[in-house]
């Protein structure tokens, strides 16, 4: 069985926890393309926190995104997918929402706490 030591995940996942510091909900699946999230962006929270890495929930390593209460919406439309983002051109991590949601510009929008993991090597 294939091993790795925890440092190797920890660093990746540090530089999430220091780069990731916005967090946008957009329309459709921005993959890694910051040009895709800042053209399909229905909202976002600035001032956003990755925590520290630990112990992933099975294997592996993680840090877990905020929960949101306070994002701000705007635009109007369906949002689908969130992007962690550094906030002016690189996309540290993007994903689906667990089901989309009607948005309409000028309210607010929550959002439960995400996990990023790195599994470990099987």
């Amino acid at each position: 069985m294939a091993a790795i030591n925890d440092e190797v995940f920890d660093q990746g996942l540090d530089w999430a926890d220091t780069n990731g510091t916005r967090l946008d909900i957009v329309s459709t699946d921005p993959g890694l393309t910051y040009a895709t999230v800042t053209g399909n962006t229905l909202g976002n929270k600035t001032s956003y926190s990755v925590g520290v890495t630990e112990d992933g929930a099975a294997d592996g390593r993680r840090v877990i995104g905020q929960a949101i209460t306070d994002g701000t919406v705007s635009g109007t439309g369906t949002a689908t997918h969130w992007a962690i983002t550094n906030g002016t051109d690189t996309v540290v991590a993007s994903g689906a929402l667990s089901a989309s949601q009607s948005v309409t510009s000028g309210n607010t929008f929550t959002l439960d706490a995400i996990s990023i993991t790195i599994r470990d090597a099987a």
